[in-house]
């Protein structure tokens, strides 16, 4: 949850303006962190989860297609009104 939270933080260990280092920490700390979750996950849960994952992926009752169509309509719903914003502010 602490490695979700840091990466979405607008507030970072090292600012993002600080040429190479700024993104560094991202690119460190973040796989870091998620790799020391994954560890932290009992190995019969993992097992689980991977074996209702192969089964969802074979059924195909996941979610997947129906989660990317809802957000590529919310980005091109986005896009309309900041365009739609823009031609009101360049018309006035």
């Amino acid at each position: 949850m602490c490695v979700v939270a840091y990466a979405l933080s607008p507030i970072d260990l090292i600012p993002d303006p600080i040429p190479v280092l700024g993104y560094l920490d991202d690119l460190i700390l973040v796989p870091a962190g998620i790799a020391l979750v994954i560890r932290m996950i009992p190995a019969p849960v993992l097992a689980e989860a991977r074996e209702r994952a192969k089964l969802e992926a074979k059924t195909g009752k996941g979610i997947g297609i129906v989660a990317a169509i809802a957000v590529v309509l919310i980005w091109i719903a986005v896009a309309g009104l900041v365009i739609a914003t823009i031609v009101r502010f360049v018309r006035s």
